[in-house]
């Protein structure tokens, strides 16, 4: 598992960077890989991955986002939606680390934080989805940075005062020390009977 931080520029996330090899062809990263790069989120219609999203008129939208696109060349899509999973969990993780007095609930492959104590004005912090091309499978996971004209009530990085460049390397480098762990830890058991 390979990682690269694209810092310095903006990359607006229409869709079309879910595609197999993408992370090879535009960031000379190849094999398995999470490429991390800033910039606007615009996605609608029959660029929505998400049938269900689509057949409803859905539209992703934010001004700004930290974006993580996961490229596998050894998984199935169920264990791809795992590793989405786990992908968020960490992205909940390092929020939380950066900012101790936030609670971020997890509901899926989504993040929220709570505003109220019955859950009536959550605000979204993420979006994400998993999917499967001819030769790998495919996660997006974006953060909102910034909680302006989003399609829902969001909040990002910039309303919780956390640093965008140090976020992004964090999650990264931990989403790739985990993979890299759980190979190591499928190569070091015995066979039992």
């Amino acid at each position: 598992m390979k990682g690269k931080y694209v810092k310095g520029k903006r990359i607006t996330y229409d869709g079309s960077q879910l595609r197999s090899l993408w992370a090879f062809t535009e960031h000379n990263v190849q094999g398995n890989s999470i490429i991390a790069f800033r910039g606007p989120c615009a996605v609608e219609g029959e660029a929505l991955v998400d049938v269900k999203d689509r057949k409803e008129g859905r539209v992703i939208r934010s001004d700004d986002m930290v974006h993580f696109v996961v490229e596998l060349f050894d998984s199935d899509l169920r264990r791809t939606i795992v590793l989405q999973r786990l992908l968020m969990c960490i992205i909940k993780d390092v929020i939380e680390q950066m900012k101790p007095e936030i609670m971020v609930t997890r509901r899926g492959d989504d993040l929220f934080i709570e505003v109220d104590e019955e859950g009536v004005d959550d605000r979204k912090l993420s979006v994400s989805i998993a999917t499967a091309s001819p030769v790998s499978t495919l996660i997006h996971a974006g953060v909102n940075i910034l909680s302006s004209n989003t399609p829902v009530p969001t909040l990002g990085l910039q309303d919780l005062e956390i640093p965008v460049d140090d976020f992004a390397v964090t999650v990264l480098e931990r989403f790739v020390r985990e993979m890299k762990e759980m190979e190591l830890a499928r190569c070091q058991v015995r066979a039992v009977e």
